[in-house]
């Protein structure tokens, strides 16, 4: 990409204008309907302030308007070298471009857009991952993508699984192709999932940390590990250790769960993870999951849990635990209760 010819310094009009202001010198050189296009980028607020600026924008000389274009221009430029190259090769280029003052200040410029966006993403490694799941569920693709982009791989893992199937491959395409989104673009998004992470940290820190938090903790473990320090805990402390076993939930739990419970969880998990969950499971509980097969299903999961053989109870396990991960899922889209205090269970 060509580097236009540094701006003047000395006696410069643009110096002596703000940001807005030079925005707004901008939106005038650019034409109504040019600037029309960029003001339906922004939100009421921003586009407020910017009017009010046109308003005040005095009289644009030849000069003042090259100056402005040349900076805006080479900002973006700046930007493109950041993304493509890093921060390292966009100083090295920079500063054989414009000289070391011009550089500093257009890297700098950079270096706080930068700085503001990953601020507004600081609250996705803290978010209480149920939480997250939820958000992100009602969001944009494109928005998801993004905030996806900015978990480590496991996380991102965890979220994308959790979403419909159809929305996962277009979701990861998205992810793919970011480095060709606009910086601009990122930056919007990036502040609105900023102000909503705000919003919901702020309206539920109480359900950080505590008994829930444990027990959800617990719930992720092997069951040996789990059992083990939930017991040297009831020992030392029983009432806290009750707190935490009424709170998590294991495979047994799916007694609770009415049948059309146990219906819509079928329709969620794989057959063979099933096959294995159940090989390693109570009688009860099993034939729990049969009755609500028609008899055919019920008959063949029976001869495969029969051709299984023997099966490693960390493979039992393991099975389990995708299973109870597949109904916290319909827990959190309200399809079903689970660990409800007063033994009800509903299905919507």
């Amino acid at each position: 990409m060509p580097v236009p010819a540094p701006v003047p310094v000395a006696g410069a009009p643009s110096r002596a204008l703000t940001g807005l202001q030079k925005a707004a010198v901008l939106m005038v050189i650019l034409g109504e309907q040019t600037s029309a296009t960029v003001l339906r980028q922004l939100d009421d607020v921003e586009v407020q302030r910017i009017g009010r600026a046109i308003a005040r924008v005095p009289t644009i000389t030849s000069e003042l308007a090259e100056e402005v274009l040349t900076e805006f221009y080479q900002m973006i430029v700046a930007q493109e070298y950041v993304l493509k190259g890093g921060m390292e090769y966009a100083e090295k280029v920079l500063l054989s471009a414009f000289g070391s003052e011009q550089a500093k200040r257009l890297i700098d410029r950079v270096t706080r857009g930068i700085a503001y966006n990953s601020a507004n993403f600081d609250a996705l490694q803290k978010s209480d991952p149920q939480q997250l799941a939820n958000f992100i569920r009602n969001e944009h693709p494109q928005t998801v993508a993004l905030i996806l982009s900015h978990l480590g791989p496991s996380q991102a893992a965890g979220l994308l699984a959790s979403l419909p199937a159809e929305m996962q491959h277009d979701i990861a395409v998205r992810m793919a192709n970011l480095d060709q989104i606009s910086p601009e673009i990122i930056s919007k998004i990036a502040t609105i999932v900023g102000e909503k992470l705000k919003a919901i940290g702020e309206n539920n820190r109480e359900t950080y940390g505590g008994v829930r938090a444990v027990a959800e903790l617990f719930n992720r473990l092997d069951q040996g590990h789990s059992k083990e320090i939930l017991n040297r805990i009831e020992a030392s402390n029983a009432d806290l250790g009750g707190q935490i076993r009424q709170l998590m939930f294991v495979f047994e739990d799916l007694l609770k769960v009415e049948a059309r419970g146990i219906r819509e969880l079928l329709e969620r998990v794989d057959r063979k993870v099933l096959t294995v969950a159940l090989k390693g499971t109570s009688e009860p509980l099993r034939n729990h999951f049969l009755q609500v097969m028609s008899q055919r299903g019920a008959d063949m999961l029976r001869e495969d849990m029969e051709a299984l053989g023997p099966v490693r109870m960390r493979e039992v396990e393991a099975a389990q635990q995708q299973i109870i991960a597949a109904a916290r899922q319909l827990e959190a889209e309200g399809v079903v209760t689970l660990n409800d205090s007063g033994g009800d269970q509903y299905v919507s």
